[in-house]
């Protein structure tokens, strides 16, 4: 599951390709790589790394303002018509192994996870296209997302050529850099009320980002990974989330290839240990996380900085299909039922507005 850079490097006429990252519309694709050393060249690119597969980085040549779609309005599939890679029963036995591996010591908590799978409606090809054109456009979903489930790490990237249509809502930084810093804020505890979190989620918290200090000391100077701010509240569509930031400062002759190495999988979407954890993952989810729990962003290789977010509330367009990823941590505190009501949560508002107007009105 960890990123694997390659040289793998193609220069493609895509008009169709796009993305709206960072508050900026991309399009004259130019480049297209899986090299994450190319971060460090020049141009401005839109990133996506799935958790399961191969980078795809995308130089676009013409870059702006992002503006409002111009399209057809955004037309998905009903709120009924999902399926899950893992339903309650199996989702709650899983909560339970996890608990039981806790026990034992093997682990002090799993993200664990279950994929979401729908098929668009048939009214337009555009889903045989790779999410272009007409009302299931990705970018059509990205701006029902924009109105209907807006988040500070919002990213739409679509690269026919590469078989790429991503729609994100993410609420959460992955890796960001300015110059030789960097710096992490990861998610750990959920709750419908802004006073409703417990024990657990802190607990959940805490651990993560002890996980990402020691990450980010990998590449870090020594003394200077520092958390500048701990378990503070933020509000999104629906919930409420505890989040940390923890930075650093890059070592002389490191760069995004390096920094990526050291902190993905991002360990708020894994785990701790991670290692251990990524193996539980393996073990209890049935299906690949694809595009899911990896990262989607920007990176400005002229001005050297750029903004990775973690990829959850986050859809893809695949053979036809609508995907969505919901998760949670499990920690000993944990407990079944809760777990899964938490999955549930997260999903809810995000299955509303890809339904669309016409999905809501069935």
């Amino acid at each position: 599951m960890a990123v694997s850079p390659t040289r793998a490097r193609s220069r493609r006429h895509d008009p169709d390709a796009l993305a709206v990252v960072g508050g900026r519309l991309c399009t004259g694709l130019v480049d297209l790589t899986s090299d994450l050393a190319a971060l460090d060249g020049e141009g401005f690119w839109a990133v996506v790394l799935p958790f399961d597969g191969a980078p795809v980085c995308a130089r676009f040549g013409r870059v702006r303002p992002a503006r409002p779609w111009p399209g057809p309005a955004w037309a998905g599939p009903a709120p009924d018509r999902w399926s899950t890679s893992l339903d309650e029963a199996a989702f709650t036995a899983g909560v339970r192994t996890i608990r039981e591996e806790i026990a034992a010591g093997d682990v002090y908590q799993v993200n664990l996870t279950r994929r979401l799978r729908a098929p668009l409606p048939t009214t337009t090809g555009s889903a045989g296209r790779g999410g272009v054109g007409g009302p299931q456009d990705v970018a059509a979903l990205g701006a029902a997302l924009a109105a209907g489930n807006p988040a500070p790490f919002s990213a739409v990237v679509r690269v026919p050529s590469a078989g790429l249509a991503v729609a994100s809502a993410s609420p959460e930084r992955f890796l960001s850099r300015r110059g030789d810093r960097v710096w992490s804020s990861p998610i750990k505890g959920t709750a419908a009320a802004a006073d409703g979190f417990l024990p657990k989620d802190r607990a959940e918290n805490v651990m993560i980002v002890d996980l990402v200090r020691n990450d980010l000391g990998r590449v870090c100077e020594w003394g200077t990974v520092t958390v500048p701010a701990l378990m503070e509240v933020e509000s999104h569509p629906g919930l409420h989330h505890l989040v940390s930031t923890v930075e650093g400062r890059l070592r002389p002759g490191l760069g995004w290839a390096d920094a990526v190495a050291a902190t993905f999988p991002p360990g708020s979407v894994t785990g701790a240990p991670k290692e251990a954890a990524l193996r539980s993952i393996r073990r209890l989810e049935p299906v690949a996380r694809g595009i899911y729990c990896g990262a989607v962003g920007w990176v400005d290789a002229d001005r050297d900085e750029g903004d990775l977010n973690v990829a959850i509330r986050t859809f893809w367009i695949e053979e036809g299909d609508l995907h969505l990823g919901t998760g949670g941590g499990i920690t000993w505190d944990s407990t079944p039922e809760g777990e899964w009501e938490e999955t549930e949560l997260k999903a809810r508002n995000l299955l509303r507005v890809a339904a669309g107007a016409a999905g809501a009105a069935r």
